[in-house]
């Protein structure tokens, strides 16, 4: 069989090809959580949120820590990085730093940038912080500087952080197999996305469930981000998951 002529193969849709802007060491204000550029001095407050949570590091590639100096350790060895540029989570309520989460892997060329080594305290998760601090990354890095694939990925055995990225209205892409080694063990990764024809929608749902009328007077969400999001429309249909 001849080889097609180049002009009638399938190339892809062309894109804007200009660099997106590198994310800025600067605040991010919200209603519930300030994020803070991760500094040393945030590491008290993280030594106590993290007292008793052992097992909040199980799926992380660092900790738990054996006192504080060992936690600032890491605090400095992430302030001193713009790839992962990482916050801390300032909860507006109590004042308190409660967690951290980072942009990473970031492509300026490619428009693409990954959320990630996100921790927050027991205290923080499943709550309305712990959801606004990740949507103000998220929105900066799609609105603001034009990001066109927001990227999660995670330890394929991590059931929370593969329910909290769907939850987010993230796509499962795959898993990629014996991806990496993290403490000891072998670790497969399972891939998510958000890409630019998808973000508008999941950013109004998420606006959506934050906004104060969704949520009773005792903090109960009236709605929760699926059935907001199914209310708006269907989500593009993802690739059949393995189960785990």
């Amino acid at each position: 069989m001849a080889e097609q002529p180049l002009r009638d193969r399938p190339l892809g849709e062309t894109v804007d090809r200009r660099p997106r802007p590198l994310p800025a060491r600067v605040a991010h204000q919200g209603v519930h959580v300030v994020l803070e550029p991760l500094h040393p001095r945030h590491a008290p407050d993280l030594w106590e949120a993290a007292r008793g949570a052992d097992e909040s590091w199980d799926y992380m590639g660092y900790g738990p820590f054996a006192d504080e100096a060992a936690l600032t350790r890491q605090v400095e060895e992430f302030a001193a990085q713009h790839d992962p540029l990482a916050f801390a989570v300032r909860v507006v309520a109590s004042g308190r730093v409660m967690g951290w989460l980072t942009l990473l892997d970031i492509q300026p060329r490619n428009a693409a940038i990954e959320l990630g080594h996100i921790w927050f305290a027991p205290g923080m998760q499943r709550t309305r912080a712990a959801t606004e601090a990740m949507f103000l990354l998220l929105r900066h890095a799609a609105d603001d500087l034009g990001y066109r694939r927001l990227v999660w990925k995670c330890n394929a055995l991590n059931a929370p952080s593969r329910r909290a990225a769907l939850r987010l209205g993230f796509v499962f892409e795959g898993i990629l197999r014996h991806h990496l080694v993290i403490k000891g063990r072998r670790r497969d990764t399972a891939w998510f996305s958000i890409v630019a024809e998808e973000w508008p929608s999941r950013r109004d749902a998420i606006a959506a469930w934050l906004a104060a009328e969704n949520f009773a007077p005792d903090g109960t969400a009236l709605r929760g981000l699926a059935e907001i999001r199914a209310f708006r429309g269907p989500a593009p249909v993802a690739p059949s998951q393995p189960p785990g």
